[in-house]
């Protein structure tokens, strides 16, 4: 059930980047953003692994450099019968961590300079594990395409707002055409982002479960969601690698404050370590 949810929310973030071409196109604006979808959604199932890892700034993690983050990867592999995912670190700060990837033999796991500071090893094998389920679980390919086109409607909204501003809109120049270019403009990643939220939702209690199942016990990951909030919630904006369109594909919220749990790209901290603790 949680897979055909997906795919249907991918299935409408796709819908929005059709519908933000008609608006602005007509039908040739539609037939445009179809295209362009479609090669979109294909290079994402290529690429778009490294393109979050570049704009994340992730660097590959050596083993000779970061010992213990291969030794734990190692043992959870070797227990869980999965691929070695590439270990990357993200030098930043903010404790946060993510996997990437379009399969489990083409995966990568980046962790924050942050988080490895941060941690025990008990709470890094937890964290380990819970990135490790998302490729597990085949997570990792849906946000990636997610982040890729969100990502694109959001640039394309960017360039609307700035239309708007020098006067530009469909079918000329009158004010209701600005108006409605600037709704446009505003309401279509503020669509997109809430579907983001809603996959990253519906896969982040079913990895904490297969986490914990592969490290044994709950208690690591618990503690490290736990700590990762709190720290996180001191770590200013510009300090975190991660984006609006990224944030989704993070282990906790990226971005303290906000909205309200409706705009959340998680799921609260204290639902998951209750579910983890009371399994």
């Amino acid at each position: 059930m949680s897979t055909i949810k997906t795919t249907l929310l991918l299935g409408l973030l796709t819908g929005l980047l059709l519908a933000f071409g008609g608006y602005f196109g007509g039908q040739q604006g539609m037939v445009v953003a179809l295209v362009f979808a479609t090669l979109l959604n294909i290079g994402s199932y290529w690429f778009s692994a490294s393109i979050v890892l570049r704009t994340s700034g992730a660097r590959p993690a050596g083993e000779a450099e970061y010992p213990s983050l291969h030794r734990i990867t190692d043992g959870l592999v070797a227990r869980s019968g999965l691929p070695k995912p590439a270990l990357y670190v993200i030098p930043s700060p903010a404790p946060n961590a993510f996997a990437t990837g379009r399969n489990p033999s083409h995966a990568a796991v980046a962790v924050t300079e942050g988080l490895l500071q941060l941690l025990s090893e008990e709470e890094l094998a937890g964290v380990i594990a819970h990135e490790l389920a998302h490729v597990k679980n085949r997570d990792i390919l849906l946000s990636s395409i997610a982040a890729t086109i969100a990502g694109a409607i959001m640039f394309l909204a960017t360039i609307a707002r700035w239309g708007a501003f020098f006067g530009g809109g469909r079918g000329g120049r009158d004010g209701g055409n600005i108006f409605a270019l600037l709704a446009m403009s505003i309401l279509a990643p503020l669509a997109a982002m809430m579907v983001q939220m809603a996959i990253s939702r519906t896969r982040e209690f079913k990895a904490d479960a297969t986490g914990a199942d592969m490290v044994g016990h709950p208690q690591g990951l618990a503690n490290a969601l736990q700590r990762l909030e709190q720290t996180n919630r001191r770590v200013p904006p510009e300090a975190s690698p991660a984006s609006p369109a990224t944030a989704h594909m993070y282990i906790v919220k990226p971005f303290a404050g906000g909205l309200g749990k409706l705009f959340s790209t998680h799921p609260p901290i204290e639902e998951r370590v209750r579910r983890l603790l009371g399994r």
